[in-house]
């Protein structure tokens, strides 16, 4: 797992954990191109183009309503229950999982305000992430939150088949904001959010979301 920094305002609009990769993509191409092996430049020339794609970090319009919690992650709800219990909070609670595909924006995004009181990260498997048995064996990182108010809320960045790099860039007792960016899950994954039993849901399972804008609900 990586625990770089963010930046708290995006420099360039492609993620700060892909920058590395894009420039060894470019370095690469020209080096092709400067030998004269005018094939493979081709080739690196679409593979740095995809990389640049793959790691974009489009800034995005965060929804000014106060007890709106917004989805972390771009991707498909693919879980919306209730639990008797959770690990990541003291009582019943509300689970909405969403899953990434390779094609979505990998950053992630605070959900909503507040203070960071646990950051748990857990070594594990990688299997397919959209099982639900992946929120238990795979690899994941969590983050607790206490809101304002005084509610607590968690979301887990889970590593999958394929995607088996967590960045995460908060720590415990760090204030966090709405619609920060906070972390990625590198080529896809899973990211679950655990929330109080008075919370409004309000999305479905089979909803696309976008991270920083979509309303997953409300705090009551």
């Amino acid at each position: 797992m990586d625990n770089s920094k963010w930046p708290a305002k995006a420099i360039l609009p492609i993620a700060m954990p892909g920058i590395k990769f894009v420039v060894i993509a470019i370095l690469l191409t020209g080096m092709f191109f400067y030998f004269g092996w005018q094939v493979l430049g081709g080739i690196f020339v679409c593979l740095t183009a995809f990389v640049a794609w793959f790691f974009r970090d489009p800034d995005r319009a965060v929804p000014e309503e106060s007890d709106a919690l917004v989805s972390p992650a771009d991707g498909k709800v693919i879980i919306v229950q209730r639990l008797a219990q959770c690990e990541y909070m003291d009582e019943p609670c509300q689970k909405v999982s969403i899953f990434m595909n390779v094609f979505n924006v990998h950053v992630n995004r605070i959900p909503f305000d507040g203070v960071v009181e646990r950051v748990q990260y857990n070594p594990g498997k990688f299997i397919n992430a959209s099982f639900d048995k992946a929120s238990v064996h795979n690899e994941r990182n969590a983050l607790v939150v206490k809101t304002d108010e005084g509610k607590s809320f968690a979301f887990v960045q889970i590593a999958g088949l394929i995607a088996r790099r967590i960045v995460n860039c908060v720590t415990t007792g760090e204030r966090v904001r709405k619609g920060d960016r906070y972390g990625m899950i590198q080529f896809g994954s899973r990211l679950d959010l655990y929330l109080p039993l008075a919370f409004d849901v309000a999305v479905q399972v089979g909803d696309k979301t976008s991270a920083g804008t979509t309303i997953i609900g409300h705090m009551r």
